[in-house]
């Protein structure tokens, strides 16, 4: 139990944790199933998201095993478990991230190749960031679900956890203004040259833009009332705020459920991404200013 919440208290932010997590496990698995069932989704551009959907899909799983208990088998696999993938989930947004930048702004066509890179750094600093937490300190149950436990582990969650989330959020926000501004810029050359098909191109993937940069919005989202809820317990331990670990806790499990809603149903087009890139774009990367950024 949360120290300073009681029981009832305690047993709400339970069920908002499986109810939420049951949502995203939903999403994400639809994602996932598509994926799986329907080859022409099969491409790069949607293998990162189907990495991205497995990431949330595990993660929401073992969120639904509710309170383990303060400790056995079942709690350390929930606590090492969905920190592994809770922070692959928002690296695979860094990938895709890249990704569009590598694309769009730097027109290269060689990112198919970068795919072992990607799960090297995802997986990897993913390993990294579950294992950290086990200097000093130890998973355990943290309230209504088991995680990094506190005082050391408080510290510990922010190093292993919450900075490399915001990191990975500021790094979307940026490359996601970028690849947009270089569309703007392909836009009002097309409109300059009166080329209608261009035009409508340019605005059907500014279009797809607006979706894909929802990735950072939603992380925002999701996890803003969390970190608040991290410092407020590091400042006060012993006197948690309950309505503020509602939010943490039902925002934080709808993830997996807002990622699937904001690519879905635009992962037909995603690709076209690439494919614009190469074939329209390349003329303007010697006199495109944003490619130079």
């Amino acid at each position: 139990m949360i120290a300073g919440l009681s029981a009832e208290e305690a047993r709400a932010i339970s069920r908002i944790n499986v109810g939420a997590s049951a949502f995203s496990f939903a999403g994400s698995f639809f994602i996932v199933a598509c994926f799986l069932l329907f080859k022409e989704l099969r491409k790069f551009s949607f293998r990162l998201v189907f990495y991205l959907s497995l990431s949330d899909m595990f993660c929401s799983f073992f969120n639904l095993l509710g309170d383990p208990g303060r400790r056995g088998f079942l709690c350390y696999m929930q606590g090492y478990c969905t920190q592994f993938f809770s922070v692959a989930s928002f690296l695979w947004t860094t990938a895709i991230a890249f990704t569009l930048h590598r694309t769009v702004v730097r027109h290269k066509t060689d990112v198919e190749e970068l795919g072992p890179i990607f799960h090297l750094y995802v997986w990897g600093a993913s390993l990294i960031m579950t294992v950290l937490p086990s200097v000093g300190t130890d998973y355990g149950e943290v309230g209504a679900w088991c995680w990094v436990q506190t005082k050391a582990g408080e510290v510990l969650r922010f190093i292993s956890f919450y900075v490399p989330l915001w990191g990975a959020i500021l790094f979307n926000g940026f490359i996601y203004f970028q690849v947009t501004r270089m569309l703007n810029y392909a836009s009002r050359m097309a409109a300059g040259m009166s080329d209608r098909q261009r035009q409508v191109e340019i605005k059907a993937d500014l279009k797809i833009m607006n979706r894909l940069g929802y990735y950072p919005l939603i992380l925002i989202g999701s996890w803003t009332c969390g970190t608040m809820n991290r410092i407020q317990s590091f400042i006060a331990p012993q006197r948690p705020v309950f309505w503020l670990c509602l939010l943490d806790v039902g925002t934080a499990s709808l993830m997996g459920l807002f990622n699937s809603i904001a690519y879905w149903p635009e992962q037909y087009r995603w690709s076209k991404l690439r494919g614009f890139a190469e074939s329209e774009m390349t003329p303007l990367s010697s006199s495109d200013p944003g490619s130079h950024l």
